[in-house]
């Protein structure tokens, strides 16, 4: 059966030229004037690939492309446009593109960006035979659980990007599964049974930096009895994983630079260039460009490492998958301790979905572990949580003043954030006369999140107006 491919452009004579080269090239073609009929089309109509303007009347190529990832996960999208910049190419691939072109277009580039993109979807679909995460009810992939659009577009990068040497900077607060990320990068790629080897850049005492990561020669300094390999050099072939490289000491910035462009360094006390093939993924919890700015952090080493970021959401960013992460953890923690919880009250889920989880996953974890241990029985209730109510999202929407209820830092922060957020969405929805979808995306994030925080913050939703 021939693949089946979605040109969609306002412009008729680019629909036309488009459709033209693709039958040529043995191709079934379906064409849309507009971003609208495109939404129809991929909710009636199987495709394979989709390739859209940019810029449209109406609904344009990112909120096109926003849908496809959303509902069609898997589906690749490659944009088009005539106004190409870095910013919006850098949009498009965070939001999952699978290409950019600019127009105007050559159609042999046109031709080899199809056949890639469908070459990377059946790699893809070969892959989710073989990935168990997935396989288990469609709960996440890369032993990353989760199923939200931002969670499926983390999904797109890693299989974009895993099987090529370029150097990844995967960017999320403390506890949202950077390693993960970055473990994934390994295992689908070519180096899958090379070494993989972490260093934690905020762990090393700053005068062992350099020794760690490139090794010494026998009596390099006191104590040094013997010569030692670095990190790079037990990395090579592999992948070499730098966690919080943003604490990374200044001088051994300019030295990590060095060996990331040369891959080519020495060890400390020697004088032989030692050479390495090693795919480097870095990941920081830090804003490196604020931390550039700010001097902390060099600028050329920054746009090394930031060749293709990946960042991670927040838990409080999808709150959705709050249920499957559950799940996954009460079964892990059943397995290792013996235990049998196996369901969950439905005032312990209210709880756990009203969380903020300041700590993330990492959190979330450690609260099912210690609540799988102090629960009686086969069901985790409120009291097998301590530490966990719901007076955050009750003291945001009755207006009280959290100081007034004797509340500590944290807790006060929490209360703040959620009266805040809680206006902000108020208003919103008052701007766009209660149309939910239309202040989703205002709000930048998807209509689901949004009703699951008007629920959470009693806000009635009403009919929404076209």
């Amino acid at each position: 059966m021939r693949p089946r491919v979605l040109v969609v452009d306002d412009e008729p004579s680019i629909r036309k030229v488009l459709q033209a080269h693709l039958q040529r090239e043995g191709y079934e073609v379906e064409t849309a004037s507009d971003g609208a009929a495109a939404l129809g089309l991929l909710d009636s109509t199987p495709c394979d690939l989709v390739i859209s303007d940019l810029k449209m009347p109406g609904v344009g190529g990112l909120e096109l492309l926003a849908y496809a990832v959303s509902n069609h996960p898997g589906l690749p999208v490659i944009l088009i446009t005539a106004h190409g910049t870095v910013d919006s190419a850098v949009e498009a691939l965070k939001l999952g593109a699978h290409d950019y072109i600019t127009k105007p277009f050559d159609l042999d580039e046109i031709r080899v960006a199809v056949e890639k993109a469908l070459r990377v979807e059946r790699a893809r679909r070969r892959t989710l035979q073989e990935d168990p995460g997935w396989r288990e009810g469609g709960r996440g992939r890369f032993d990353l659980v989760g199923t939200t659009p931002s969670m499926q577009r983390v999904y797109a990068l890693v299989e974009k990007v895993a099987d090529s040497p370029t150097t990844v900077l995967v960017q999320g607060e403390s506890g949202t599964g950077k390693e993960l990320v970055a473990r994934a990068l390994h295992r689908q790629s070519s180096r899958r049974g090379e070494p993989f080897i972490t260093v934690n850049c905020g762990a090393i005492p700053e005068q062992l930096f350099e020794s760690e990561l490139f090794g010494y020669e026998k009596g390099a300094f006191t104590g040094a009895v013997t010569s030692k390999p670095g990190k790079f050099e037990l990395a090579d072939r592999g992948t070499l994983f730098l966690d919080e490289v943003g604490e990374l000491p200044r001088d051994m910035q300019v030295k990590l630079l060095r060996a990331l462009q040369e891959r080519v360094f020495e060890r400390v006390g020697g004088t032989r260039p030692v050479s390495v093939d090693v795919r480097v993924v870095a990941a920081t919890n830090v804003d490196l460009g604020q931390a550039v700015s700010q001097g902390r952090f060099r600028e050329d080493l920054y746009y090394r490492l930031a060749v293709f970021p990946i960042p991670l959401p927040p838990l409080r960013e999808r709150r959705e998958d709050i249920p499957l992460l559950v799940e996954h953890f009460l079964r892990r923690f059943d397995e290792r301790l013996g235990k049998k919880v196996t369901d969950v009250a439905p005032a312990a889920m209210s709880a756990l979905m009203k969380w903020s989880w300041p700590g993330n996953i990492r959190e979330l974890e450690n609260v099912i572990e210690r609540g799988v241990l102090l629960a009686d029985g086969d069901l985790l209730t409120l009291d097998s949580l301590p530490g966990l109510d719901e007076r955050m999202p009750a003291a945001a929407s009755a207006g009280v003043d959290p100081r007034a209820e004797g509340l500590g830092l944290k807790e006060y922060v929490r209360v703040h954030t959620a009266r805040l957020e809680r206006g902000l969405i108020q208003r919103m929805l008052e701007h766009e006369r209660g149309n939910v979808t239309r202040a989703a995306r205002r709000l930048d994030i998807s209509r689901k999140s949004l009703q699951l925080k008007m629920k959470e913050y009693a806000l009635r939703e009403e009919p929404e107006a076209g």
